[in-house]
């Protein structure tokens, strides 16, 4: 028996440029992405381990890869992937997640950043990377990164990567910090829907809102037309009420003194959380929101889209702490801190999509390091006849 040629996954990465010399080449680009993809996948956090993984199992990489010096020692998977052009690797990344998996129509997507908190090198003055990303919800997929330039902030880095998502028919949500006009454009730009958390960064706008919602609670006779929903969630002794107000009726739009600067806003929203726990005083949490949604029983989409958002923190952003040690990584030097980000994106949205096996993250890495059977599911490789 023998793998079945071309793996498709792997030929989106065939156009990434090699960045080293010829006379210098003793292993394929390709090569050296594929055992890397491979190793993560299967338990490897850093160079010496992805190497020690290749080394295992050269017998069984040899089925797909050529491979005619062997596996790459840990020296050489470092010095390429530090060098490696990050725009360019990530663009594969996207290639593939965007060749490979169809995005429901009206899909969440969330957008928010991540520090690799030890990406910082203080001998030679270089800050932790912060890298931002977009997070499929329904789909549990990363469909794209961006690392944030050099004394910079998220406020810069989203737009870029908005440019680069294929986004249609698609609700982004972010939070205050990506609450821009530019990033609202750059959503209706893409054929996309927005739900934007507001907060006082924007001025007038905010205190408008909030003026204009405390008008309405206030005043019972108000013509102004609102939705509401409302859901109670009960467990373990605990009681969590969210309520949603949506206010679309354009009467209401004229005391906004900045509304009309904001592309395809339709909706202010309102949310107010309560949390009610035995024995404690409830706490509550009112927050504020734009939108461009503008439709019948638009409250109980929102309050939906709203909570869905914070999936990016416990479906990506803590799996990568947890089940692959990012925030624990030393990996440092160039390109290799959004690089080695790819790598894991990669192998998280090949793991999440293994859902016929009942285990956590880390529990499918070490299995697709346990079985080449398991690891070729997770890769989608299926075998042939010679």
């Amino acid at each position: 028996m023998s793998l079945s040629r071309p793996v498709s996954m792997f030929e989106h990465f065939k156009a990434v440029e090699d960045p080293r010399v010829e006379r210098t080449k003793e292993h394929a680009l390709l090569d050296i992405i594929v055992i890397a993809i491979c190793a993560v996948i299967c338990g490897a956090d850093d160079w010496v381990e992805i190497a020690e993984w290749g080394n295992e199992k050269l017998k069984w990489l040899r089925q797909f890869l050529e491979l005619p010096n062997g596996i790459p020692s840990h020296d050489t998977f470092g010095r390429v992937f530090s060098r490696l052009d990050a725009e360019a690797f990530q663009a594969a990344f996207l290639g593939w997640v965007q060749s490979a998996y169809t995005l429901s129509d009206g899909q969440v997507v969330a957008i928010d950043g991540k520090p690799l908190r030890r990406s910082h090198d203080r001998t030679v003055g270089k800050a932790a990377i912060y890298m931002v990303s977009a997070w499929a919800t329904d789909n549990h997929l990363t469909l794209g990164q961006r690392k944030v330039d050099d004394k910079s902030n998220e406020i810069t880095a989203i737009p870029k990567l908005l440019e680069v998502l294929a986004l249609s028919g698609c609700l982004v949500t972010i939070d205050a910090m990506g609450c821009q006009k530019d990033i609202a454009q750059a959503i209706i730009d893409q054929q996309a829907d927005y739900v934007l958390a507001l907060k006082d960064n924007q001025g007038h706008l905010y205190e408008d809102t909030v003026d204009l919602f405390k008008h309405i609670e206030q005043t019972p006779s108000h013509r102004l037309a609102t939705d509401h929903a409302q859901t109670v969630e009960k467990g373990h002794g605990r009681i969590e009420i969210r309520d949603c107000w949506t206010l679309t009726d354009p009467a209401a739009f004229p005391a906004l003194r900045t509304s009309s600067q904001w592309a395809g806003l339709l909706t202010l929203v309102k949310i107010r959380r309560e949390r009610r726990l035995p024995g404690q005083i409830p706490t509550v949490e009112t927050g504020y929101y734009l939108s461009s949604l503008a439709e019948p029983n638009l409250a109980a989409r929102l309050l939906s889209a709203t909570r869905a958002h914070w999936g990016i923190e416990n479906g990506l952003h803590w799996l990568l702490d947890v089940a692959f040690a990012e925030d624990d990584s030393r990996v440092r030097v160039g390109n290799s801190p959004q690089n080695f980000a790819v790598l894991r994106h990669i192998a998280l949205n090949l793991l999440k999509q293994q859902t016929a096996t009942k285990l956590g993250i880390k529990a499918k890495r070490l299995k697709a390091g346990w079985s080449e059977a398991f690891l070729l599911k997770v890769l989608g490789i299926t075998l042939e006849p010679i």
